[in-house]
């Protein structure tokens, strides 16, 4: 069974950085994408970042694109989301997903077939 289990959420302040893990288990990890979404209060889940699974090739959001970074290390199992410049229009519950192809990458919530619980990312102006 497929487990995905995020960590790093937090409370902070405009400009803050914060860095969230997901720790995968259950399958091979290092032929899938990963992913990251997140849900505002009152909004659907949103795409934010995806990274392949290499790791040489990574997809942003418009809205995060320059202030966060994805990245993985295939030997721990894990994915990062490294958020910096961070703004109260972040807040939010981020999702770490893994993807449904072998060595493929993804943007839609449909292209990840696993999800993890969700860490709650806020900021305060």
């Amino acid at each position: 069974q497929v487990q995905l289990v995020e960590s790093g959420g937090g409370l902070m302040q405009t400009g803050n950085s914060l860095r969230l893990s997901c720790v995968a288990s259950g399958r091979r990890f290092s032929i899938y994408p990963m992913g990251w979404f997140r849900q505002a209060p009152g909004q659907d889940r949103r795409f934010v970042a995806t990274i392949d699974w290499s790791g040489r090739s990574a997809y942003y959001a418009d809205s995060v694109r320059g202030r966060f970074t994805i990245s993985r290390d295939n030997a721990k199992n894990t994915v990062y989301l490294q958020m910096n410049s961070l703004k109260p229009e972040d807040t939010a519950v981020y999702y770490c997903a893994a993807g449904r192809i072998q060595y493929g990458l993804g943007r839609r919530e449909d292209e990840f077939v696993h999800w993890g619980q969700g860490t709650q990312v806020t900021v305060s102006s």
